[in-house]
């Protein structure tokens, strides 16, 4: 299971984000970001900018879910897929 630090620099660079980019995207300090990427975990708050900013979900940051189970629930969403109500 890959670890929250590794999922977030790897976002971050597939990105093109520097960290103090980042940092000013999601309106928190550089340090935050520098700690993140070092194995620290984010407040719930935090954790949740983080997910939309990258449009990925919680669990994929905290590694309980893969990539490629992501990539499917994307597909899910945007086809209509099962369990979601649509009006």
């Amino acid at each position: 299971m890959e670890s929250f630090a590794k999922r977030i620099k790897e976002l971050r660079v597939a990105a093109g984000y520097s960290q103090e980019k980042l940092a000013e995207q999601l309106e928190i300090a550089v340090k935050s970001i520098q700690r993140y990427e070092k194995g620290y975990r984010p407040d719930t708050y935090t954790l949740v900018k983080m997910a939309t900013f990258f449009n990925v979900s919680t669990d994929y940051l905290l590694g309980l879910i893969s990539y490629e189970k992501l990539i499917k629930e994307h597909q899910k969403l945007l086809l209509g897929g099962e369990g979601y109500n649509h009006l």
